[in-house]
């Protein structure tokens, strides 16, 4: 039996700010924004190549705002995904990878799957980590 995982919810404090993030700075596509009064609101954004997609609105969810911690998103390449959230205006940390048993700065020098990170924040506080996988010349 199959089980996909399609669909996490965020909790926000402002439906418009946190729609302005992800889809200007984050590139998250928007799938759905769709109100039914003023007491319930669901928006829906896909990051690309995406699978499973973001929602948050008003009336969905009952969680704090930023309660959300490590949702990660998979990467080919760690540096240019970094770039390219920074240079959309996202304040994302530098990339880094465990080495000895200590985080150092940089990704890992093989840039074996899994071992390079870095992470960001929405504007209510949810948390966010890039994780790379597939770099080098086979990734497609």
């Amino acid at each position: 039996m199959d089980m996909k995982l399609e669909l996490v919810l965020l909790p926000v404090a402002d439906v418009d700010r946190a729609k302005a993030f992800y889809e200007a700075q984050a590139g998250f596509h928007l799938d759905v924004d769709h109100r039914a009064g003023s007491d319930f609101r669901v928006v829906q954004l896909t990051p690309p190549g995406s699978a499973c997609s973001v929602t948050f609105g008003v009336g969905i969810t009952n969680a704090a705002p930023g309660s959300v911690r490590g949702l990660h998103l998979v990467v080919t390449d760690i540096v240019a995904a970094r770039g390219e959230l920074a240079g959309r205006g996202v304040a994302v940390g530098e990339v880094r990878h465990i080495a000895d048993g200590e985080w150092v700065p940089g990704p890992h020098p093989e840039r074996s799957d899994f071992n390079s990170f870095a992470e960001f924040a929405d504007p209510d506080g949810n948390t966010w980590v890039l994780q790379e996988r597939g770099f080098g010349p086979s990734a497609s």
